[in-house]
């Protein structure tokens, strides 16, 4: 089967399990990408997935720029709408049903079903990545230090991106 054909059918299986965003995939993604189909390294992977979350836009920017490594613009055009169409789809079938339900105690409990889940997923998907890509004890604790930060503080999380950057560049981390 041709990569594009692959590329197309499995990106848009994904979507349809993407609540809270292409984020809470990434896990997935990122077996699929590397380990499973070879498609590119982890440093690329994870330098597609800081790209991603540098650009302003929506966060799928990691699956096109995976469909623009393996095949250009048509990959990139691939992978965006292979994420986008179910997903889509979905949700506007979704969002007619709660519209129609007369029941304001269902609305909310289906809302907030759906709100669980991304969150969940997202949350997982944070811890898999992290345990994935830190190698060291340095990242592990840059890792910790930046949760408690943003947890526990107001401060904005570009400070936080400068630091990494910074310690990076001086080969802390």
């Amino acid at each position: 089967m041709s990569t594009l054909i692959t590329l197309f059918l499995k990106f848009s299986a994904f979507s349809l399990i993407a609540f809270g965003g292409v984020n809470a995939l990434l896990p997935v993604l990122l077996e699929l990408a590397v380990y499973q189909e070879h498609w590119l390294d982890l440093q690329t992977f994870s330098d597609y997935f800081a790209i991603a979350q540098a650009a302003p836009g929506p966060n799928f920017m990691t699956v096109t720029l995976i469909g623009w490594h393996m095949s250009g613009i048509i990959g990139a055009f691939m992978a965006t709408f292979a994420i986008i169409w179910p997903a889509g789809i979905l949700v506007f079938f979704l969002q007619r049903f709660i519209l129609k339900m007369q029941d304001p105690m269902r609305k909310k409990t289906v809302q907030y079903a759906a709100a669980t889940l991304a969150i969940g997923l997202v949350l997982s998907s944070a811890i898999e990545i992290s345990l994935q890509i830190n190698h060291g004890t340095m990242a592990f604790l840059l890792s910790g230090i930046t949760i408690a930060i943003v947890l526990l503080t107001r401060w904005h999380p570009l400070y936080l991106i400068g630091l990494g950057a910074l310690l990076g560049a001086c080969g802390l981390i």
